[in-house]
């Protein structure tokens, strides 16, 4: 067994393991009599502060379709197991593992860095997507609203944003949301992976069910929101068939666009997710893993850019075409409604119509198939 692997796991948690980071030489690797020990009282999620001097993060990627964003907290207490983002931990010295679900850090000062950011004089108003890594709704957000802080400051200075989460706690925040949307300014994606309770709750451990999330996307929309769905990522040879049904049930709670992304498996993700799906699904692993290699040329991962969102080949065309028909029939084609800058102020000031739309850059994105 490799360092810090164990077959076995803990209650409301998505992997069972803290691999070794790939980063250090060294690592904690507990004994058999401890580790049984530890099980029955399951790790305790730890929230650090995290203390940045700035809160919006740039990149210049082509496959995403924002450029700026926020990200309220590093690692995330929900736990999905095939999350791309685990292996950011290990920046920090943590593990992709149960580290990355456990040691939350916490940006506290988030609001106040943004207010600080939107008031200078070289600031120009954008799309700000929250959140362009970890979810900005995980469940400590309930009690520290650090979200809910960057967002009534965003609504004041009616700031164009674009949310992406699978929690149900996003519907807490309609009132800022409607204010923004009522100036074109707010769109939120939420994210669907299966309409499976049973399989949701062993692959996305602490996140809102499927028919809590469905029911977001319904009073989002019934709150004149623009509400669309992710479903992504699309596991391959585990949840690609169950795209219309994702699709049609969206639309029927309101959603008015969707995007898919398909499952990569980077880093120590590709582990922990071999070793889950062993756990939970035994007789799939090999096919599920054979298909994701299809879509990835060979591999579990494939960072180049115009390729690690959809994957290549015949079943990643195969799933495209699922998709846009699925889409088509459930009257999801729209495309994602394009967010304004007219309305941005800064308080006591004047509202800045004569801004130009450079730095909305495809805000309907890469994440929404065309």
């Amino acid at each position: 067994m490799e360092p810090g692997q164990s077959g076995r796991g803990w209650r409301g948690r998505g992997v069972a393991a803290n691999p070794g980071n790939r980063f250090e030489h060294a690592w904690f690797e507990p004994d058999p009599e401890w580790e049984a020990d530890e099980e029955r009282s399951a790790p305790r999620t730890q929230f650090l502060a995290d203390l940045p001097q700035s809160i919006i993060t740039h990149n210049d990627s082509p496959d995403v379709g924002f450029d700026r964003s926020i990200n309220p907290y590093r690692g995330c207490e929900h736990g999905c197991v095939y999350c791309y983002a685990r292996p950011t931990h290990e920046y920090l010295g943590f593990s992709s593992g149960l580290d990355f679900e456990t040691r939350i850090m916490v940006k506290e000062r988030a609001p106040a860095l943004l207010r600080a950011a939107l008031e200078k004089p070289t600031w120009e108003p954008g799309v700000l997507v929250m959140s362009g890594v970890t979810d900005p709704y995980q469940p400590v957000e309930r009690k520290l609203e650090i979200t809910r802080g960057c967002l009534r400051v965003l609504a004041e200075f009616r700031n164009p944003v674009a949310i992406v989460t699978k929690n149900h706690l996003v519907t807490r925040d309609i009132d800022f949301l409607s204010e923004l949307a009522s100036v074109r300014a707010a769109a939120v994606f939420v994210s669907l992976t299966t309409l499976d309770p049973a399989l949701a709750r062993v692959m996305e451990p602490r996140t809102a069910s499927p028919e809590h999330r469905l029911d977001a996307i319904r009073r989002l929309a019934a709150a004149g929101i623009p509400a669309g769905v992710m479903t992504a990522p699309i596991v391959p040879g585990l949840t690609d068939h169950e795209i219309p049904k994702l699709l049609e049930a969206a639309a029927e709670a309101g959603a008015s666009f969707a995007g898919y992304t398909v499952l990569r498996l980077p880093h120590a993700v590709k582990d922990l997710f071999g070793n889950w799906l062993e756990t939970h699904f035994p007789g799939k692993k090999d096919r599920v893993l054979s298909r994701v290699r299809e879509v990835r040329g060979g591999k579990l991962n494939d960072a180049r850019f115009g390729s690690r969102m959809r994957g290549e080949g015949v079943f990643a065309e195969q799933i495209r075409s699922l998709f846009r028909v699925a889409r088509r029939r459930a009257g999801l084609d729209r495309a994602v409604p394009e967010l304004s800058i007219t309305a941005f102020r800064r308080p006591g000031g004047v509202q800045m119509e004569l801004f130009t739309t450079k730095s909305t850059k495809d805000t309907k994105g890469r994440a929404c198939e065309k």
